[in-house]
């Protein structure tokens, strides 16, 4: 039970660190801000030359972001959304329009770590797919399907006994491959759509398509594992290229600091700012009387950039060296920090950015700021508490059938149930 008192007494304490945090913060946004305007005047091939030169005098490993070619068309990092409308029944319309006749697919997961119920643990994983025609019979045509997989007691204790690894590594790496193999198999199943005369299919997954070492190291990922995760994105991000079907990994809630490394990396003169962030730096300005917000409304992006960020292993690369995987930032909510999109380089090369970033603007709409498709597909992939019970519950009765030497435990069936 949280005691309220308590709270709102250290609160009250500890206010002036807070204030103290804010204000610094906001003075080094406001100059990443700043800085990421003038950076706007450039082209980008100026930029990527500046890049290499300051990584070549040793300012750093890599650059963080490239920006591509549409820096040069648009004269700006951000590009500005043409449309807008008078109610959210015009905004509707739009997106449908976009949707109408074009299949979406999004998965999600949800997983059952191993616990004190069981003698001997035990794990399970669950990931669920939703897939949309968009066709006007609407509930009679689309796909909703889940798959479910156990982890057992031996491959959980090999697991922990294979040094930095833990049983939480593997479920989560289970529970990932699961949610990406629902997508590839999505992938698959559209190859060919540009023959059959079908509009831009476009898969979501609820994640992040660039794994770095720096990432895995720093959240205690044993190397093998760090291993299973980038190759298993990379199969995914590749087979997108090959199919020809836009894969999108779409970022709520970005901490990532791909752009403000670049600011770093070509500004040596200013401090960097450990706590500034790309979505933070990008939804910023808004107290500056000087200057616009650079995001001024809904559905503005910024430009796509590479993402050459340290740490990412030449998985990330192509036979001839360039990146595999992009971004954009786009505003979704009327407030807040814009998400992040990670999108195959091969999207923008072969010119589908904007009907792909459509997609997903129009996926927003209709889910009233955040993808509908990735909405439903966590709705169904969740693991509630009641569901943990049943589980437990199965298990006991499998242990009893098969006279298996383990057994569960009542009290956390009874705690369970009384929360």
């Amino acid at each position: 039970m949280l005691y309220r008192p308590h709270l709102n007494a250290e609160l009250s304490e500890r206010r002036e660190e807070f204030v103290r945090f804010e204000a610094a913060w906001g003075a080094s946004v406001e100059s990443y801000a700043r800085r990421l305007r003038e950076l706007g005047g450039r082209t980008s091939a100026e930029i990527r030359d500046a890049a290499a030169e300051a990584i070549k005098a040793g300012a750093a490993r890599a650059a963080g972001a490239l920006p591509t070619g549409e820096l040069d068309g648009a004269g700006a990092f951000v590009v500005p959304f043409g449309e807008r409308w008078r109610s959210h029944e015009e905004a509707r319309r739009w997106a449908l329009e976009v949707l109408r006749g074009r299949v979406t697919c999004a998965a999600d997961g949800s997983q059952i770590l191993p616990g004190r119920e069981i003698s001997l643990p035990v794990a399970a994983v669950q990931a669920a797919w939703f897939e949309n025609p968009h066709t006007p019979d609407g509930q009679d045509s689309y796909r909703k399907e889940s798959r479910f997989a156990l982890i057992t007691p031996e491959e959980l204790l090999q697991a922990e006994g294979g040094g930095a690894a833990t049983a939480a590594d593997l479920v989560s790496l289970r529970r990932f491959e699961l949610e990406m193999a629902a997508l590839s198999e999505f992938l698959e199943r559209r190859r060919g759509w540009r023959a059959r005369g079908e509009r831009t299919p476009v898969a979501l997954f609820d994640g992040t398509l660039l794994l770095s070492t720096t990432r895995t190291r720093t959240q205690s990922v044993a190397p093998d594992f760090s291993r299973g995760y980038v190759e298993t994105v990379v199969e995914a991000v590749k087979l997108s290229r090959e199919t020809e079907v836009p894969l999108v990994g779409y970022i709520d809630q970005s901490y990532a600091r791909d752009i403000v490394r670049l600011l770093d990396l070509l500004s040596a003169d200013a401090p960097p700012a450990a706590t500034v962030f790309d979505a933070r730096l990008l939804s910023a300005a808004r107290n500056e009387a000087a200057a616009a917000p650079l995001f001024n409304a809904w559905g503005d992006r910024t430009i796509f950039c590479h993402c050459v960020r340290e740490g990412l292993t030449q998985d990330f690369q192509d036979a001839q060296g360039n990146p595999l995987v992009g971004f954009v930032y786009l505003q979704t909510t009327g407030e807040g920090a814009p998400a992040r999109l990670d999108i195959p380089a091969w999207v923008y090369d072969a010119k589908l950015l904007d009907e792909v970033v459509n997609t997903v603007r129009a996926e927003c709409v209709v889910g009233n700021g955040y993808p509908y498709a990735l909405e439903t597909a966590d709705a169904a992939a969740v693991i509630t508490g009641h569901d943990r019970e049943q589980f437990l519950r199965a298990m006991q009765e499998f242990a009893a059938e098969q006279n298996l030497g383990f057994h569960v435990s009542r009290k956390p069936v009874s705690k369970a149930r009384r929360r």
